[in-house]
């Protein structure tokens, strides 16, 4: 009965794991971002807000002033946009990239997919009755 409760209490941990990846990633973007260094900048003026208002939703786009090129991404519901020069978004794109992978290899560990055959390993079921 103890190894039952082991393997409980790590599927336990693993599903609070994942629903805490899960609640954060509503930031996600906007934490990537700022690792890759883009800085944010409120808008306070009222043409800042109408340019924030005007810049596409959850996507990073790239404008050009006075000549040189940054890369924005809104967020409206702050009253602020990210700001960044040309190699921040290009960490942001290889930090984006590691975490999509780790994120891919932390479910398919979840999911048993990195050993597929490990189930074969447990044998026959058994009806397990637990008494307090």
């Amino acid at each position: 009965m103890k190894p039952i409760l082991t393997l409980f209490q790590r599927i336990s941990v693993i599903a609070l794991l994942v629903l805490a990846v899960g609640c954060a990633s509503t930031k996600k973007t906007e934490n990537l971002l700022t690792l890759a260094g883009f800085k944010p900048v409120v808008a306070s003026t009222a043409k800042q807000q109408q340019q924030l208002k005007a810049l596409p939703p959850d996507k990073v786009t790239r404008i050009q002033r006075s000549g040189k090129t940054y890369y924005v991404f809104p967020d409206a519901a702050h009253n602020r946009v990210y700001v960044g020069s040309p190699k921040q978004y290009r960490d942001y794109q290889q930090i984006r990239s590691d975490y999509q992978l780790s994120n891919e290899q932390f479910e398919n560990a979840v999911l048993g997919q990195d050993n597929p055959n490990s189930w074969d390993d447990w044998g026959g079921w058994e009806v397990v009755i637990w008494s307090y």
